[in-house]
């Protein structure tokens, strides 16, 4: 089963709505965190089972962190420029992908391509 909650975290509020929007085509649940700090809160309250970060708002030891808060969480890691090295630093800090924040469909089968969460909301 497909993760149902998507907390998206990106550099600036266009792109993140826009983001938002196209994900909201394939996800039960997508919300939109402006800030470090609301994504951190953000995460426990949607029950999310997937935060898209980008690298261009975010740094690599805070997605080590996010990761390590929040251990059930996949993290899917995004950037304008997302190239090789960034992948392969991305995933070195926890995230299951990197890619182009504008490759809405890239994003879609990182989510994908995750095996299924065990932690699906308790009442």
């Amino acid at each position: 089963m497909k993760p149902l909650s998507i907390i998206v975290f990106q550099s600036d509020g266009k792109s993140a709505e826009s983001l938002a929007n196209s994900l909201c085509k394939h996800f039960r649940l997508v919300n939109v965190a402006r800030d470090l700090a609301e994504l951190r809160l953000a995460i426990p309250r949607h029950r999310a089972d997937v935060a898209i970060v980008d690298l261009e708002f975010a740094r690599l030891d805070d997605v080590q962190q996010l990761r390590q808060d929040f251990s059930q969480v996949s993290i899917v890691c995004t950037h304008r420029l997302a190239d090789e090295k960034m992948w392969s630093q991305a995933l070195a800090a926890g995230a299951v992908d990197c890619c182009a924040s504008s490759d809405v469909r890239a994003i879609v089968l990182a989510v994908g391509n995750m095996p299924p969460a065990s932690h699906y909301h308790a009442a």
